[in-house]
């Protein structure tokens, strides 16, 4: 039992100033209405079973003093609660008691000390922490006294201490209005830090974010059953004001509400369902940028995503594809079955739990293989945040952040602490060498833990392994203000804490690009035909033939031209040689006036212009017998029918000299001469053929071959003058 001996003593004394700055205390805090400013209801209290827990996490998160500078003495022990509560209100109430005290603890110490409670009664080191908690309560509730249920189990320790408090009413509402008084105050909330009260002030204004559940029910059809709640939607959500709703800007399928409308909102089917689900948006914008570097059957490695609705999140995103998420560091085994029963009320069938710690898992580990992308969401200061509860309960579980927030900064031992082990494991989520892009996401403002850590992880990455190395890409989340373009400039997606949302940092590095393996236009249709999305569209193949034509039409197009003009130049040259040769034997023979071997000249001439006009194409068989190695990209035209094996012959030229044709000289009678004159025409033959004599005959082509239409050798068919 408590002893108060002491009250009685005290009482004597001063009992008129006491009770004017009681008045004064009690009457000021209800004109100021400080804890009624946002039209909530009036505070009535706690459960017991809310006072015992939030002692017990008080008492491992207090600020401890030095020896000289120690007031009030706190036990070891924890105190012995009735049950281990599930209940989620239970313990978020538990958590925002706590930290409300451990935010104001010097102040309640300094009223204990000034009222005389303490030393003045006998109370257990144990129980400071309860007195404490309790304490910052009554002062929030006016010094009213509290409202029991008849249902609701009591513990004696939490009635004692009650009792005690409301004996000393009236001293501990002087000793506040001194304090404040001292302080130039206008209420205990503005004795804190301005870093705090900052953040205080952000959370009371910050709106809701809720995830839509697109596995149970469509956007549409959640807009729909808002409105027949009475809610409207709008472009933007005010702080204050009607029952409107909406849409995120960055998230398609986030919603936003008024902050004051919690309650009235967990009270509806879609949240009861699981069909809307409260988160903060900075987790969205995490598993919104795996989405955008996914493809349909990519899997994806989570790696401490504290809240498990963030694991939902993904599942739902990733539903239509053959996608399956590992997940790493479930805590404890006994939370599995639970966790399991959570995902099947709301629809997620692609989840695994990995049971190991993510730095224990092997970068070749069998099982992710086929992982892709990895979102790393490591534990972190989270001063970027405004509701440090939320925080603590969703991520984290680590009440000793609480005393950072209590104080509006994380000292430098610890945030080296937190940035080294953010850079050991996003250096081991580089090993994974299958992997080709790495999320990491933070709720914090501090550099150490955010650009610090990428900078330095890409700096210091293995380039031995045979895998291209990470480079930092630019957000790909659309950047809807100016301010965020400002604050994007260096490839980071920030977002700094204000009232209408927390803090957040995201950084994507994914792998260079292998030159080796540049994915064509044809490549992409052909994975998409493979995956059935082009049904009905057919596409053309290359063949072999004109992939290896386009080889030799790249390769030998220079010496092609250089043999060609050779060969010409050689044939023009023989049957030059060959026509003068002719031309002096025929005017030996013939007896002709000066003017009819002028015409005899202009007729040879003639013929041998036409004779070169096919000798200019028979270059490509010459090349083939001088390069029989390489094969030309096209055959030779306007001589020979291609074969039905597809065999290339060499020919060689046969000379025809075939009698002059005789123009008629203009004469009276009409009279019509003739002188006979050799004239060489040539066609090719094949390298078998010999002829014996000087005269060649057509017959010396191969036999059963048709010559073509237009070649010169048909020549010798057309009507002959001279005979």
């Amino acid at each position: 039992m408590l002893n108060s001996t002491g009250e009685l003593e005290f009482s004597k004394e001063n009992n008129t100033e006491i009770s004017q700055l009681a008045s004064l205390a009690l009457s000021h805090d209800a004109a100021s209405g400080e804890n009624n400013s946002t039209g909530l209801p009036e505070k009535t209290g706690y459960p017991d079973s809310v006072y015992v827990m939030a002692a017990n996490i008080f008492q491992g998160i207090r600020i401890e003093k030095s020896p000289e500078k120690v007031l009030i003495k706190y036990g070891s022990e924890p105190l012995q609660s009735l049950s281990e509560c599930e209940d989620e209100s239970v313990r978020r109430s538990s958590y925002e008691l706590a930290f409300s005290a451990l935010k104001y603890q010097d102040i309640l110490e300094t009223i204990l000390i000034d009222s005389y409670i303490f030393p003045s009664t006998t109370i257990p080191d144990h129980l400071s922490s309860l007195i404490i908690v309790m304490l910052y309560d009554f002062q929030d509730r006016k010094f009213q006294a509290r409202l029991l249920s008849d249902n609701e189990e009591s513990i004696a320790e939490v009635q004692e201490v009650e009792n005690l408090l409301i004996s000393f009413k009236t001293k501990l509402a002087a000793a506040l209005a001194r304090y404040r008084i001292k302080h130039d105050a206008l209420s205990i909330y503005h004795i804190l830090p301005e870093t705090v009260r900052n953040q205080e002030l952000r959370a009371s204004t910050l709106p809701l974010y809720a995830w839509i559940n697109t596995c149970k029910i469509s956007p549409e059809e959640v807009y729909h059953s808002l409105k027949k709640k009475g809610y409207h939607k709008v472009k933007s959500v005010p702080h204050i004001g009607d029952k409107v709703f909406a849409v995120d800007q960055h998230c398609y399928d986030v919603l936003i509400f008024p902050s004051h409308l919690k309650n009235d909102l967990l009270n509806i089917d879609l949240f009861k369902e699981y069909k809307l689900i409260f988160q903060d948006k900075s987790r969205s914008l995490a598993v919104h940028s795996i989405k955008a570097l996914l493809n349909m059957d990519d899997d994806i490695l989570m790696v401490n995503t504290g809240s498990w609705y963030t694991v939902a999140h993904m599942s739902v995103l990733t539903n239509n594809n053959t996608s399956k998420i590992f997940v790493c560091g479930v805590q404890s085994q006994a939370k599995d079955p639970k966790l399991m029963n959570l995902f099947t009320k709301m629809g997620c069938k692609n989840v695994e739990i990995l049971p190991e710690t993510f730095i224990n898992i092997d970068s070749k580990d069998h099982r992710l293989q086929k992982v892709k992308v990895i979102l790393l969401l490591p534990r972190c200061s989270g001063l970027g945040v405004s509701n440090p509860v939320e925080f603590i309960l969703n991520e984290h579980e680590d009440t000793g952040l609480l005393k950072d927030f209590s104080q509006g900064g994380t000292s430098e031992d610890k945030l080296h602490v937190l940035a080294q082990q953010q850079y050991e494991q996003l250096t081991h989520a580089m090993k994974f060498t299958k992997a080709q892009a790495v999320v990491y996401c933070t709720c914090s403002v501090y550099p150490e833990e955010n650009e610090a850590v990428v900078k330095k992880a890409l700096e210091f990455q293995d380039h031995g392994i045979k895998v291209q190395p990470y480079r930092l890409s630019p957000p790909v989340l659309p950047l809807c203000s100016l301010k965020e373009i400002h604050l994007s400039t260096d490839k980071f997606f920030r977002m700094e804490p204000s009232e209408i949302t927390n803090g957040c940092f995201l950084s994507v590095l994914t792998r260079e690009r292998d030159p080796s393996e540049t994915v064509s236009v044809k490549d992409v249709l052909a994975r998409a035909a493979a995956k059935g999305l082009l049904d009905g569209i057919e596409l053309a193949k290359s063949s072999k033939r004109e992939k290896k034509k386009k080889k030799s039409k790249i390769s030998f197009p220079k010496t092609s031209t250089t043999d060609s003009n050779g060969i010409q130049m050689k044939i023009a040259e023989f049957l030059n040689r060959e026509t003068n040769a002719n031309a002096n034997q025929s005017e030996t023979l013939a007896k002709t006036s000066l003017q009819q071997r002028n015409v005899t000249q202009v007729g040879s001439s003639t013929q041998v212009r036409k004779s070169n006009k096919p000798a200019t194409n028979p270059l490509v068989p010459t090349l083939m017998k001088n390069t029989s190695s390489s094969r030309p990209y096209e055959r030779p035209t306007n001589f020979l029918r291609p074969r039905p094996e597809d065999k290339m012959v060499a020919l060689k030229p046969v000379e025809i000299v075939l009698p002059p044709v005789m123009l008629p000289f203009p004469s009276p009678q009409g009279t019509r001469a003739q002188m006979p004159t050799q004239h060489f025409y040539c066609r090719w033959g094949a390298p078998k053929t010999l002829v014996s004599g000087y005269l060649p005959t057509p017959s010396l082509s191969r036999r059963g071959e048709k010559p073509k239409e237009n070649l010169s050798s048909s020549l010798p068919r057309r009507s002959r003058p001279w005979l």
